[in-house]
């Protein structure tokens, strides 16, 4: 009854990820998962341009371009979102964990979901800090483009688990 009531409320899901996506497989791929996503949620996917880093940077010019592009998608979460941030040092969950995450957020109420994608460089620290949880997909370092690819998988792949569908392992 439960998986029920929770796939009966339209959560919207928002994506704040840093950078434009240049490769066409990469957008077709994003395209493909938006669009089986939109039977489950209301999906939104918002883009905050990124800063180019110079080769050989510092910490503190490092540090530097986390923070600006920190500020614009802190400018970009809403007050009323539950804040998912992927960093390595998250919590690792399997696929049905991550889909037993999404189904308890509603459960509770929560309508909205904010997953956020930091940059080549991650997420700066006044980000990190909004975040209600983190997540980390790996221990590996992913390309952020590549990465808002695995996420929208694993979203789909998720709200398959909970409405107990059939989907390819």
């Amino acid at each position: 009854m439960a998986l029920q009531a929770a796939a009966d409320i339209h959560m919207k899901i928002t994506i704040i990820t840093v950078g434009k996506i240049k490769e066409k497989y990469l957008r077709d791929a994003i395209a493909e998962y938006s669009k089986r996503l939109s039977k489950y949620c209301k999906l939104e996917i918002l883009e905050v341009i990124d800063e180019k880093t110079p080769d050989n940077a510092s910490i503190l010019v490092e540090n530097q371009i986390r923070d600006k592009e920190g500020e614009r998608i802190l400018k970009l979460i809403k007050d009323d979102a539950y804040v998912i941030t992927l960093e390595i040092g998250g919590t690792m969950l399997d696929s049905v964990e991550f889909a037993e995450k999404i189904e308890t957020l509603g459960i509770q109420g929560k309508s909205h979901i904010c997953f956020v994608i930091g940059g080549s460089l991650g997420l700066g620290d006044a980000v990190c800090r909004c975040s209600d949880y983190a997540v980390s997909f790996s221990l590996m370092t992913f390309p952020h483009q590549l990465m808002r690819v695995i996420l929208l998988e694993q979203i789909y792949r998720g709200y398959r688990i909970i409405n107990h569908e059939p989907y390819h392992k």
